[in-house]
């Protein structure tokens, strides 16, 4: 299937590695052009590198902070001289740390917050101006199954990311006049470095090995594994490009078919 995407403009966040550089790398795929963002100058470097050799499209890597409305709006800025324009946007931050609720004091909700929705706010708002002068856009952000079913120990995410999905299809009524679709994908249990570092974690708790601990993930996943990142990239792909073009306000879940959520 041709996307309709080839040339145009894509702003990913977090996009170094994991979920992130998948997306990145099914848009590269198709031949969009990419501004990418992270933390750290050299990983985002490395992936924007990796991406023109393997795809041969103009990509460009940049270092922002997704706490930082600042960092947002100068990564906009340099996307804008260097492309020209902003057809797509892909919301995505690393996410609050896990804890009850006792364990929480102000400060800690305050940076959950900031990382987790207001970050989204601004990166939005960031790009619908250029959005709005082109009558057309696409927005996506990465969540969680949380917005689905509450997960054990994972207040912040629970409460944020859920913010984030209200924020999305309240968006969606307001911005379609714009010529402007957003919509959210979550992630399931997708095989990356993120993962597999938390079924360590969790393995160590248990005392069985790392497998093993995969091997019970995989046995709660109707569909018996873990996504690859490319599945999860292409389905990111298909709701940023014109594909999609009559969805907008939507969640789309990758999971394999675990949450059990009826909405």
């Amino acid at each position: 299937m041709d996307l309709g995407i080839r040339d145009k403009v894509f702003m990913v966040a977090a996009s170094s590695k994991g979920l992130g550089f998948g997306i990145a790398a099914a848009l590269a795929s198709d031949g969009a052009k990419l501004s990418l963002a992270s933390r750290s100058a050299d990983n985002i470097e490395a992936a924007a590198s990796k991406l023109r050799e393997t795809h041969g499209v103009g990509v460009r890597g940049y270092t922002f902070d997704a706490t930082d409305a600042g960092s947002i709006t100068e990564w906009r800025q340099k996307t804008l001289a260097d492309f020209g324009r902003i057809d797509g946007l892909v919301v995505n931050a690393g996410g609050p740390p896990p804890g009850q609720f006792d364990s929480f004091d102000d400060a800690v909700w305050t940076r959950a917050y900031e990382l987790t929705l207001l970050s989204a706010v601004r990166m939005i708002r960031a790009v619908l101006p250029a959005m709005r002068s082109r009558r057309s856009g696409s927005i996506l952000t990465v969540t969680s199954t949380s917005i689905k079913e509450p997960i054990e120990g994972l207040l912040l995410s629970n409460v944020f990311r859920s913010g984030v999905s209200s924020l999305v299809k309240s968006l969606s009524r307001e911005i379609s006049k714009d010529g402007i679709r957003i919509n959210n994908l979550v992630p399931g249990r997708v095989d990356t470095e993120r993962v597999r570092a938390i079924d360590a974690v969790n393995a160590g708790r248990r005392g069985v090995s790392p497998d093993e601990q995969r091997q019970a993930e995989e046995a709660n996943i109707p569909l018996g594994r873990y996504a690859i990142p490319s599945e999860f990239g292409a389905a990111a792909a298909f709701l940023l490009s014109d594909a999609a073009s009559y969805i907008t306000g939507a969640t789309l879940l990758i999971d394999g078919g675990q949450t059990k959520s009826l909405w």
